[in-house]
């Protein structure tokens, strides 16, 4: 069985993630993949050198992740093909990590940030999004990252809200309480899964 984990900016999936690995499951993470790929050689990062040129790359080689971003989020067109291309090798190189780790756990997780928005439904057998709510997750990223109401606001709204995820997943956890809340929810939907598997 093979579990998508997904939910919003500041919504606590990282927590749940240490969660579900302390449980003992494996966790297959995107955003770790996408790094990795993108650090000196690696299959993004020769990606981006080929589209981009060296203008993209600091004294040392390795991407100046600043200038990619404001380069990418520029112009409509660059972030279409941003998409296009990281999107394609992400999406080979996240099926490829899948199809390995499916010949030796009988129930694994993938954590995928931006699971709904690119499509990855159908990888799945289920989907538990980690939701809060929109003031919520307001606060917490304010308090993260040190942003301003509005900073934060804009943050939130450049992504495809949590209630609009919600329709997709087979699973909610609610992550409005306290951290003891959470484990609660984790322990309770793991152990549903090794009952029902």
């Amino acid at each position: 069985m093979i579990i998508g984990l997904t939910g919003g900016i500041a919504s606590g999936k990282s927590t749940v993630v240490e969660m579900i690995k302390e449980a003992g499951y494996k966790v297959i993470d995107a955003d770790q993949l996408v790094h990795d790929m993108q650090a000196q050689g690696g299959r993004l990062y020769r990606a981006l050198l080929d589209w981009l040129g060296e203008g993209i790359l600091l004294p040392n080689g390795e991407l100046n992740r600043p200038k990619l971003g404001q380069l990418i989020f520029s112009n409509e067109e660059m972030r279409h093909w941003s998409a296009e291309i990281q999107g394609t090798i992400i999406r080979e190189e996240l099926a490829a990590q899948r199809d390995r780790l499916a010949k030796e756990e009988a129930v694994f997780f993938m954590d995928i940030p931006l699971l709904i928005e690119n499509g990855y439904q159908d990888w799945f057998d289920q989907i538990w999004l980690v939701a809060v709510s929109p003031e919520t997750q307001c606060q917490r990223l304010m308090k993260r990252n040190h942003l301003s109401v509005e900073e934060a606001k804009l943050r939130i709204d450049s992504q495809m809200s949590l209630a609009e995820k919600m329709p997709y997943a087979s699973l909610v956890l609610d992550n409005n309480g306290s951290l003891y809340d959470l484990k609660e929810k984790v322990k309770s939907a793991i152990n549903d899964l090794t009952s029902s598997s």
